[in-house]
């Protein structure tokens, strides 16, 4: 019994954990959807789900719950993330901050240029042209975990890194192009919430409930706003403070409350709320699946801008800001280990699909961007990681 305990408790902490439960999931969902259970795995993701309060009344089916809700916690993680790399961690320095930077701005921009080229004669496509910008850093991370001591762990930090801003891009990409129909009453009332949780900020407010409880608060007007309410965990998470706190509960000198609450959440969204996210959006039925189909515009423009424009765009753009000096190669890599990890950039999955999902809100366009979404993310991983394997180390432990 210890042995299996511990055993669990090593898979949770491994690094390749979070991406082995996300293909669980999605696994699980294409299995049910093409199966005699599709009828009732359709069924359960449109249970109605009603919170009443009063007169205010949200009610919505499970599916969107998982979309709008248990997102906005996971964008919650990744704004704490986000705030800590760019304080004090890999990004909180121009120096450090500027190779990852280059590089995903070259795999924000190549991939939606080939989208554009592919469906440019359909303007009612051109919605999806971010759809393949985003890279999953639970998968990303958990392929490159898996090949192991071959990558040295500069490698690994430059990822990380450059799939924490290519998260930031994606976060200014929903506010910026997939918001419409804007409630200026709910907006302002959202407003009056982040100034509250500014103020908590400000008088060093450690009380994890506060926090909560006006976040909460935010995630409701924004819903209500016509801007996507998961960006309301984002807001909430840049008021965490980060400041190490000394004799406070049970926070030591080296912590802070949003490093608390990011290792607290950690296993909750890489076991919870990304598998659940997954399970709700990667069921598509393969009914009837024809090459055709895989080539039409928006699959084949979501798949290529995936697995070539992600590739062509980190790899040029970083090979170009060593060459200006504008960065110096991660230590010890190769240049085919850079190269592999361009390509692994190009596993979108949860992102990927989560922006879809805001560019084609309907159900015409679904399996579109399922099938474009998956078959992109999947190649580039397994491309991603057999490169990885085989690349031989660079003969010297660094180098432009």
């Amino acid at each position: 019994m210890v042995r299996k305990l511990r055993g669990a408790l090593e898979f949770v902490h491994h690094e390749a954990s979070g991406g082995i439960m996300l293909l669980f999931a999605a696994v699980l969902a294409l299995v049910l959807a093409n199966s005699a259970l599709a009828t009732l795995y359709g069924a359960l993701l449109d249970t109605p789900v009603t919170i009443r309060v009063g007169a205010l009344e949200i009610d919505k089916n499970l599916l969107h719950w998982i979309n709008d809700g248990l997102m906005a916690i996971f964008f919650f993680h990744v704004g704490l993330e986000i705030k800590r790399e760019l304080i004090e961690g890999e990004l909180s320095t121009l120096k450090q901050a500027a190779l990852p930077a280059i590089g995903a701005l070259g795999g924000m921009i190549v991939p939606a240029l080939i989208y554009y080229a592919i469906n440019r004669e359909d303007p009612s496509a051109l919605a999806g042209w971010a759809i393949p910008t985003a890279t999953d850093i639970a998968f990303a991370v958990g392929v490159l975990a898996l090949v192991g001591s071959r990558i040295p762990p500069s490698l690994k930090i430059f990822l990380l890194a450059l799939a924490i801003i290519d998260d930031l891009g994606a976060i200014l990409i929903i506010a910026i192009f997939y918001t419409s129909g804007l409630s200026l009453t709910a907006l302002s009332l959202a407003a009056v919430g982040v100034l509250a949780l500014a103020v908590l900020n400000s008088r060093g407010v450690t009380r994890t409930a506060a926090y909560v409880l006006v976040g909460i608060f935010v995630w409701l007007c924004v819903l209500k706003s016509g801007v996507h309410a998961t960006l309301a965990g984002v807001v909430t998470a840049f008021a965490i403070p980060l400041t190490p706190l000394a004799g406070e509960g049970r926070l030591s000198k080296s912590e802070s409350l949003a490093s608390k609450l990011q290792e607290s959440l950690h296993p909750w969204v890489n076991f919870g709320v990304l598998p659940a996210f997954a399970f709700a959006n990667a069921g598509v039925s393969l009914a009837g699946l024809t090459l055709d189909k895989l080539m039409s515009p928006i699959p084949l423009g979501i798949a290529l801008g995936l697995l070539v424009g992600k590739t062509v765009g980190v790899f040029s753009f970083t090979w170009l800001a060593i060459a200006l000096g504008a960065g110096s190669r991660p230590e010890g890599s190769s240049w085919t280990q850079v190269f592999g990890v361009a390509v692994l950039a190009g596993i979108g999955f949860t992102m990927s699909l989560f922006i879809g999902m805001l560019a084609f809100p309907g159900p015409e366009k679904a399996a579109d961007i399922r099938i474009g979404v998956l078959s992109g993310s999947v190649v580039a991983a397994l491309v991603g990681y057999l490169i990885l394997k085989y690349a031989r180390p660079a003969p010297f432990l660094s180098g432009r």
